[in-house]
């Protein structure tokens, strides 16, 4: 496996972040409505995308396998979002889009272009959590083939407020029965929503 190995779609070019790529990062993090389900406050500055750039993605790319893509339109080569997924057990996947790109299936199309060339590497499994007030993060996971499992509540830091987390799971391995209880076991709060 190689870190970030460069996808392409019908319409998007998945590849690395480079560092001519700052100011793309600040428009995409810096914009407050974007933000409001990230972990993270909006970016405030330059000078701050620079460095979350170094940080989050370059500094990342120096492993020898990884996974956090630039997405960017065929027709244009900014990145208007990102898909990446934690290293720790939980393979937990992200992502994130400029709001005047959402409602187009973009994150959709690059997510399904992610999840087969992880199957293709040989990962068991991903998880994904999102806030019940963001149902269209949670009918992104939906449409890339993953399944609810459980619902937990968690004091999120460092905006430091009360968030109902749906976590989904998706098998790469075929392995129907394998659940991650992690989050379920760390936060005392947790329950399966029987309307999903």
């Amino acid at each position: 496996m190689e870190n970030t190995p460069q996808l392409e779609t019908e319409r998007l070019i998945l590849r690395k972040f480079t560092p001519q790529d700052a100011e793309a990062v600040f428009r995409i993090f810096s914009d407050p409505v974007v933000n409001t389900f990230l972990p993270m406050f909006p970016l405030q500055t330059q000078a701050e995308a620079r460095e979350y750039l170094q940080k989050r993605f370059l500094d990342f790319y120096r492993k020898p396998e990884g996974y956090r893509y630039a997405v960017c339109l065929k027709e244009n080569p900014e990145p208007v979002g990102y898909v990446h997924l934690a290293e720790d057990e939980s393979h937990d996947f992200g992502y994130g889009l400029r709001k005047e790109f959402w409602n187009q299936g973009i994150i959709t199309e690059a997510g399904r272009a992610v999840v087969e060339r992880l199957k293709k590497d040989g990962l068991p499994y991903i998880t994904a959590t999102h806030d019940v007030n963001n149902p269209a993060s949670g009918a992104v996971m939906r449409k890339i083939g993953m399944t609810y499992c459980y619902s937990y509540e968690e004091q999120w830091q460092p905006k430091d407020k009360l968030v109902t987390f749906r976590m989904y799971q998706l098998n790469l391995d075929g392995n129907k029965e394998r659940i991650f209880w992690k989050y379920w076991n760390q936060y005392p709060v947790h329950f399966v929503e029987e309307c999903l």
